[in-house]
């Protein structure tokens, strides 16, 4: 028996998940024949403190995408939480301590707005979000009249997107495996959990079975929003200020990742070890094509092919089954 457990193993595990862990070693390899210092723990740790910030965001989107939903307010509430956590701090003391939950809560603020634009108002998530989004930007462009803004983060924020308290660890790491144990525990053990597959897979059958369809969407796009502000609040402290479009680059990424590591974007199929596995291996690719200069163009071309490739694999694996 024990001769045939590997193979056994192989044919239980998730193919796109292993298929992202590989492509991490290769692209590994690939690293270390550009520079020698690509494999040293000091970088690798350095890419996944870079990592956590975008698995945060991924980590809300995979919810979304697990529903077959698509939140494309990203961009803006990353923005948001970044640019509102360092106008909280601006506030004197009580702003400084309340930075950071301000920040979130504005993230959730939108997030329960497009929550209750899918899964009430019955807009199509796409458009709903998008509209949002646009929102987002206006009102942080009125409120900054169009020039970066002046505030600055406090050193909380700055502490935990860049301090290293234990054994030499980011600080944000810890963040993001937190945020990620949670989300496992959710998606695993829970009812709400099983109530979100349930949805991706045919939201009209959980309905008739009694899943309470438009609330578990609802937190979903709120549990989104929330994660991208706070992505917002660690990247204004990474940088130690917040500023115009600091979200765009987080989009595709996001949905790359997640999609990547074999979340179907048609949604109720994934597990939480690929969105990981596919947040490495953006942030690899991206260290990478940045060594080898690719332009930003370039590289958006890369995510979106990614995209439309992951799209078609599981389509097709839909209308098969």
């Amino acid at each position: 028996m024990t001769l045939f457990a590997p193979k056994t193993w192989l044919k239980r595990a998730d193919k796109p998940v292993l298929a992202a862990f590989g492509c991490i070693i290769v692209l590994l390899l690939v690293g270390s024949l550009y520079s020698s210092s690509f494999l040293s723990p000091e970088y690798l740790l350095q890419q996944l403190q870079v990592a956590s910030f975008l698995g945060l965001i991924a980590t809300g989107m995979m919810l979304v995408i697990l529903l077959g939903q698509i939140d494309l307010s990203v961009p803006w509430v990353v923005t948001v939480g970044g640019m509102m956590s360092t106008a909280a701090a601006g506030w004197g003391g009580m702003g400084e301590t309340l930075a950071i939950p301000f920040g979130i809560l504005c993230g959730l603020g939108f997030g329960l707005i497009n929550g209750i634009g899918v899964a009430y108002l019955r807009v199509p998530s796409m458009i709903f979000t998008l509209g949002m989004n646009a929102v987002a930007q206006g009102l942080m462009v009125l409120r900054t009249g169009g020039f970066a803004p002046q505030d600055h983060s406090t050193d909380a924020m700055h502490g935990l997107a860049t301090g290293r308290f234990l054994l030499n660890i980011p600080n944000a790491l810890f963040v993001w495996i937190a945020i990620g144990a949670a989300t496992v525990f959710l998606l695993r053990r829970t009812v709400l959990g099983r109530a979100i597959y349930a949805i991706g897979n045919r939201e009209r059958a959980a309905y008739l079975s009694g899943v309470p369809t438009q609330r578990v969407i609802l937190f979903a796009f709120m549990a989104s929003g929330g994660l991208s502000a706070f992505a917002g609040v660690l990247l204004a402290g990474y940088s130690t200020k917040a500023y115009q479009s600091m979200g765009d680059p987080y989009l595709l990424p996001a949905v790359a990742a997640v999609v990547l590591g074999g979340t179907s974007i048609l949604g109720g199929r994934g597990s939480y070890l690929g969105t990981v596995a596919g947040v490495i291996l953006i942030t690899l690719l991206q260290s990478i094509l940045s060594v080898m200069q690719m332009p930003e163009a370039g590289r958006q071309i890369i995510y979106g092919a990614v995209i439309v490739a992951m799209l078609l694999i599981y389509g097709r694996q839909a209308r098969q089954s």
